[in-house]
């Protein structure tokens, strides 16, 4: 029997059996916690072990090869769903309390399917919007079409007619749609010029007359010193048309995310672009062993300081960042490099600039979005789109098609999905687990029935394809396919972990009120730590992270700041003295990191430059401005780049002038490191910890459990995959002859450790010292074999098992909810040759 437990953001359901041990060790100062994380597994009573047995590697290769699908999204379909949606309730029933709700739901995504199938070609063909709105082409006819209820006359207007509005009219038929087909010129050429200026000028029925850029635009520039943008009608000449030259990789088993913006990509205080970005920070990603990137601010947006979250075009990248060629071309290096790549989406709300994007498109005030006060984010000055109107479906669907198929994503995280799916936006709102607050009347169902189909679109079409939700309410059933009556993304950002470092490093400490600089290190509750790392629905994936662009903003700081503050402009370089603080922040920022990764979820995120400890805060180049939505006064910073962008010359002697204090790094190393500077200690110990992913599937393994959370000790010890995590937080306390649990007999290693020097420990325990660890028979912790460890104060260690030769050990991973291989892997003529060594040895044995 199960039982759901309601807890901070969400629920979580474990066995009743196991619920005491929950219980106690979760609290509790100067107690050991003892089976904290129970996660239902089949290799759970053997443990669970990266795939060393070359023969049984070689047959998940082929299975995954067997079960490919073609990659053409035109030859595939959106199946209808079937059933009631219902089959949630059987993983938590906690939720039939709701069934009415999810049932109500799931029917309007089902009533919406039926609309789509009836008039217009399904959801294949309703989602592709972009080849019948805004303009397109007929052989050399150009057309054009926009959604304008609001509007009286409409006219096309742009550098092609000397902006004359009574060149070129459109007509209007009942559904509010304008259109206008330009023929050729006499030479057969296209009326309107590849790169031309191009808006539409609306009459409104009160006599007023108002200028728009298309909304489905598919570029939109801002000329130098010029305030407002113009759309831009873009139809290369096919020689100039980027061609797309590497195949997608394969989706992996777990993401280990490097979160970007491509403008504060360079050291230098300017906007960097796509191809900047594709040549010399891709490369270094790579290096790192990251799989995934980020992209963030990939829509239009015109004003550079909101992060790229105030989109004003939807369909056109940014330029300012470069063309839409060059874009094309950043994706495919990335998938050359065997990288997946996500966009960072923003469907949850539209920037209020009317000049320049979609806010009162038509003059109404609502056109794709809600009227009056509940269309407009007073929080965010933006505009809140109505999903329940049939348009504005159309244009956010096509919208998510468009990115992955005219650009090659492979996905998408999707921003503010908590404001998506609430009426009150999530604002002066605390979310306490209680399922009143998920299924009640505050809930916008039309936006979960959008997402349901945004996502059953996706993965149906573009199986290969991953969601994300950045969601802080803990919404049941947001990460669980649509088909059982879940919305259907893959991931959800475990955004509560990134709040709780940021709580001991410059917050309120429990007990005692206020701590100057943060909580002391002995007043950190080793079971609330953990309680925050595994707080997350069971069998709804989550990527976990310590810090993210959000953490890094003006007005807070980045985790290496916290730790360390001013002393960081002194005191990093390894030239000179080191101090106390110096020495705590980067125990504790490799400690941070690693326990986030090993126990935060089933993906980890990093922002870009964090990895290496990146000083102080990001603040975009602004001038001074009144807010909107306040009436204050918003003082600017001259508009300085000074902090816009990311110190990789800290790291990376290529933009150091003194190469003399600069040598060759280690052998796989891109570039020659720093080492004059304590920079590159973290970036080594970044690059490690996904090492130990790639090498042991700690990430996507679904074995682990937490073993022992010592208050009086400052310890935390846990499992995951073949791994035994050792975490000592004692700022002062070493312990020899240390005995941890573990599941498996045998022999360990040491496989990580933050103490080694080349991460900018002091060498009490390091990696490859040949020591091998011993287990012993017997219960500790709960665990049936434990082996001695020496634990250095501030320090983590990683051990792993040492695989007996004789002995095929399995993988138990997590797959994805919607995991489907869209491509062989490359590998799979080696597994092939290898399994038929196999057949032929077996029949041999036969014989």
């Amino acid at each position: 029997m199960e039982r759901a437990m309601a807890h901070r953001g969400g629920t979580r359901t474990i066995p009743r059996a196991c619920e005491k041990a929950w219980k106690r060790g979760t609290r509790g100062k100067g107690t050991v916690g003892v089976g904290e994380r129970w996660i239902p597994s089949k290799g759970l009573e053997r443990g669970v072990h990266r795939p060393r047995n070359e023969k049984k590697h070689a047959r998940e290769v082929v299975r995954r090869a067997q079960v490919a699908v073609v990659d053409d999204p035109e030859e595939r379909s959106v199946p209808f769903p079937e059933g009631d949606g219902l089959t949630v309730i059987g993983q938590d029933a906690t939720l039939e309390g709701f069934r009415d709700h999810l049932n109500y739901r799931y029917n309007l995504y089902k009533n919406i399917r039926r609309g789509m199938d009836e008039a217009e070609g399904g959801i294949e063909g309703f989602s592709k919007g972009y080849e019948s709105f805004g303009f397109f082409r007929d052989g050399n006819t150009i057309c054009f079409k926009e959604w304008l209820p609001g509007a009286e006359a409409v006219s096309l207007i742009g550098d092609f007619n000397n902006w004359d509005d009574t060149t070129h009219p459109l007509s209007k038929n009942d559904f509010g749609h304008f259109e206008i087909r330009i023929p050729p010129k006499a030479d057969g050429t296209p009326a309107i010029p590849h790169m031309s200026k191009v808006k539409l000028r609306l009459r409104l029925p009160g006599g007023g007359v108002i200028d728009r850029i298309p909304s489905w635009i598919k570029y939109a520039v801002q000329e130098p010193n010029a305030i407002p943008f113009d759309g831009v009608y873009y139809d290369p000449p096919e020689d100039q048309k980027y061609k797309f030259k590497h195949s997608k990789p394969p989706r992996p088993d777990a993401l280990r995310i490097y979160e970007v913006h491509i403008g504060m990509s360079s050291p230098d205080p300017k906007c960097s672009t796509y191809a900047e970005f594709r040549d010399t920070v891709l490369p270094r990603i790579k290096q790192l062993g990251y799989n995934t990137i980020q992209i963030m601010a990939v829509q239009e947006h015109a004003f550079y300081g909101s992060f790229g979250y105030h989109v004003t075009n939807f369909f056109a990248p940014s330029s300012r960042f470069g063309t839409p060629e060059d874009l094309k071309s950043l994706v495919d290096r990335a998938h050359e490099l065997g990288l997946f790549v996500l966009m960072d989406v923003v469907h949850s709300h539209a920037s209020s600039n009317e000049l320049d994007g979609i806010a009162n498109m038509d003059g109404s005030g609502a056109h794709y979005f809600h009227g009056g006060s509940r269309g407009y984010h007073w929080m965010w000055d933006s505009k809140c789109f109505n999903y329940g109107n049939w348009e504005t479906m159309r244009f956010l669907l096509s919208n998510l098609r468009w990115w992955l198929e005219e650009y090659q994503f492979d996905g998408y995280r999707f921003d503010g999905v908590t404001s998506m799916m609430y009426t009150h936006h999530g604002l002066q709102m605390c979310f306490t687990g209680n399922y009143e607050e998920y299924f009640g009347m505050a809930t916008d169902t039309d936006c979960l029935a959008f997402l349901m189909a945004g996502n059953d679109m996706m993965h149906s079409l573009f199986p290969n394809s991953v969601t994300i939700a950045e969601d802080v309410s803990g919404m049941p059933t947001l990460c669980r396919p649509v088909s059982e009556g879940g919305v259907g993304f893959d991931y959800r950002l475990a955004m509560a972990i990134s709040d709780k470092w940021v709580e001991l490093l410059g917050g309120e400490a429990r007990p005692g009120g206020t701590f100057s600089g943060g909580v002391p290190d002995e007043y950190w509750e080793m079971g609330n730590i953990v309680f925050t790392l595994e707080n997350r629905r069971w069998n709804e994936p989550v990527i976990a992270y310590s810090e993210s662009h959000d953490q890094a903003l003006v007005g807070s700081k980045t985790v290496a700041f916290w730790l360390m503050d001013k002393d960081m402009y002194d005191y990093m370089s390894l030239l000179g003295p080191s101090t106390p603080t110096i020495d705590r922040g980067i125990a504790l920022h490799k400690m941070i990191r690693l326990i986030t990764f090993g126990l935060g979820g089933n993906g980890y995120l990093n922002f870009m430059g964090n990895e290496f400890g990146h000083p102080e805060w990001i603040d975009f180049p602004r001038d001074d401005r009144w807010d909107n939505a306040t009436g204050a006064f918003v003082p600017g910073n001259g508009g300085s780049y000074h902090h816009c962008r990311r110190r990789f010359d800290l790291v990376f002697s290529e933009f150091f002038e003194n190469a003399g204090k600069s040598v060759p790094g280690d052998g796989d190393d891109p570039e020659p490191l720093r080492t004059d500077l304590r920079y590159h200690h973290l970036w080594r110990f970044d690059r490690a910890m996904n090492t130990l992913d790639i090498e042991h599937h700690v990430l996507s393994s679904s074995h682990q459990y937490t073993s022992r959370k010592d208050e009086g000790d400052k310890l935390i010890v846990f499992e995951k995959a073949d791994c035994v995590f050792v975490f000592n937080f004692n700022p002062t306390q070493s312990f020899s002859d240390y005995r941890v649990g573990c599941h498996l007999p045998g022999r360990y290693k040491v496989v990580l450790s933050s103490d080694d020097p080349k991460y900018g420990g002091f060498g009490n325990v390091q990696e490859g010292d040949g020591n091998e660890y011993f287990t012993n028979e017997g219960y500790h912790d709960g665990r049936p074999h434990s082996f001695l460890v020496y634990t250095p104060a501030r320090t983590a260690v990683v051990y792993a098992r040492v695989p007996d030769e004789d002995v095929e050990v399995e993988v138990d991973a997590v797959p994805s909810v919607h995991s489907t291989p869209t491509s062989a892997p490359a590998s799979l003529d080696k597994a092939s040759s290898i399994l038929d060594d196999e057949d032929e040895d077996e029949d041999e044995t036969s014989a």
